[in-house]
């Protein structure tokens, strides 16, 4: 018999019995835990845990469960600060992923998920450009162009950014992956994906901005070429950062090849900060994250 599996996450004011007060619960429910992961931050004095575990006990209903770790959560948040969910983590996260024009981060991401190593849903694509609606077709995908011309008016973009939210309401979306969408989000639409979208960029900046960086670095001779996750805030390029990875490059290598390098890191670095999403291991601290690997 297999038994249904949950994982908890939660972060609150550090202080004495954390790790006890949660394993009893669970031990208390007929709760068998799988792996466990903790974190004390001196700095914000704020404490990360995730707890993978098997229900066990067949008594214990899954509404028994959450009643009772709502009123666990109601407990805690009286000691503080206090933020805790728990995931059932046989449903897969539902995914929309967003690109323009360049199509690396989006094909890695499709070859992944068809190949069984990212455990998602993918409902939808959306891109200001037509450029990848047959590669969404092999993979069986809705595509959805929802163009917006250069120098468009603050209302077309409105417009436009409010059929984004429509989409991922209608598709009950967890996750946005900006896989090279190069379109400036609004304010608004920065708000509403707060803590549920993620942007991935070379690491460059900001140091080489605006059109062909890689060319940029290499008049500059640079020798370590790099990308960065983050989460997307209203600050561009600048939410808090889940994953970063680098390669070594030298003066013998042209501009295209420093190009290929670079996306290579990018669909690695995309990839791997998006499995730590869906398998619910990042935990927002502040402008940084905790990321339990």
């Amino acid at each position: 018999m297999t038994h249904p599996e949950y994982i908890l996450t939660l972060s609150c004011l550090d202080q004495r019995g954390i790790v006890h007060r949660v394993s009893g619960f669970l031990a208390e429910h007929g709760c068998n835990i799988l792996d466990s992961a903790q974190f004390g931050d001196q700095e914000s004095q704020l404490f990360f845990m995730r707890v993978h575990f098997a229900l066990e006990d067949v008594a214990v209903s899954d509404a028994q469960l959450r009643s009772d770790f709502a009123d666990l959560s109601q407990v805690m948040q009286l000691n503080g600060q206090f933020h805790g969910q728990l995931h059932d983590a046989r449903v897969k996260p539902r995914v929309m992923l967003m690109v323009s024009k360049i199509g690396h981060c989006l094909n890695d991401l499709l070859f992944r998920y068809k190949s069984g190593l990212l455990n998602v849903e993918i409902p939808a694509i959306v891109s200001n450009h037509m450029e990848f609606y047959q590669l969404a077709a092999s993979y069986n995908i809705p595509f959805h162009h929802l163009p917006l011309a250069a120098g468009a008016p603050e209302a077309a973009k409105l417009a436009q950014e409010a059929k984004i939210i429509e989409l991922m309401d209608t598709h009950k979306i967890d996750l946005v992956v900006l896989a090279r969408y190069m379109q400036i989000l609004s304010p608004g639409l920065c708000h509403a994906l707060d803590g549920r979208a993620i942007n991935i960029h070379h690491s460059f900046l900001p140091s080489f901005k605006g059109a062909k960086p890689y060319a940029q670095a290499h008049l500059r001779g640079v020798k370590l070429i790099g990308a960065t996750a983050h989460f997307v805030t209203g600050d561009l390029d600048e939410g808090p950062i889940i994953e970063q990875d680098v390669e070594r490059v030298d003066h013998a290598m042209d501009a295209d090849t420093l190009t290929a390098i670079g996306r290579d890191v990018e669909c690695v670095v995309l990839a791997r900060a998006v499995k730590w999403f869906v398998e619910h291991r990042i935990l927002k601290n502040g402008d940084k994250t905790v990321v339990f690997r």
